[in-house]
């Protein structure tokens, strides 16, 4: 048996009061989680739903920014807004809505990389089949 330490990516705790607390251990940094107020909690952090739809775009970008830069262009800065739909009953997500607006020009080409990233990244295709995943790509007139 290996005397190597196991290095967990995150640890956390349940504080009560449906609040979690998690932390990430290369980095250090924490964040908490509580229930929505449409499910019992005060809703004074992201919930565990919203950090679904958060990771969903956060992949999109990072993916797509590795992309650009093996194809030799700049992401820019882009902006995004992101609705989570939930079903009730299962209570589950049913739906993520994300608005990627971009302020930089693109070629065809360059969209189409940025576009199959956000489709094929690691987030995306882990999400369940029955999560509808709907991408709006704004770009600049």
């Amino acid at each position: 048996m290996s005397n190597a330490v196991q290095q967990h990516t995150i640890n956390g705790n349940y504080q009560g009061g449906l609040r979690t607390s998690l932390t990430h251990n290369k980095s250090n940094v924490t964040i908490v989680t509580d229930a929505p107020t449409d499910n019992n909690g005060k809703g004074e952090s992201f919930s565990p739903t919203d950090l679904i739809a958060s990771a969903l775009v956060g992949c999109i970008l990072t993916v797509a920014a590795i992309r650009a830069a093996e194809n030799n262009f700049d992401l820019g800065s882009p902006t995004f807004t992101i609705d989570k739909i939930m079903q009730i009953d299962p209570r589950k997500v049913k739906e993520i809505r994300v608005e990627i607006n971009f302020n930089s020009n693109f070629t065809d080409l360059q969209k189409r990389i940025i576009e199959r990233a956000a489709k094929t990244c690691p987030v995306a295709i882990s999400l369940h089949e029955s999560i509808n995943q709907k991408i709006d790509f704004v770009y600049p007139n």
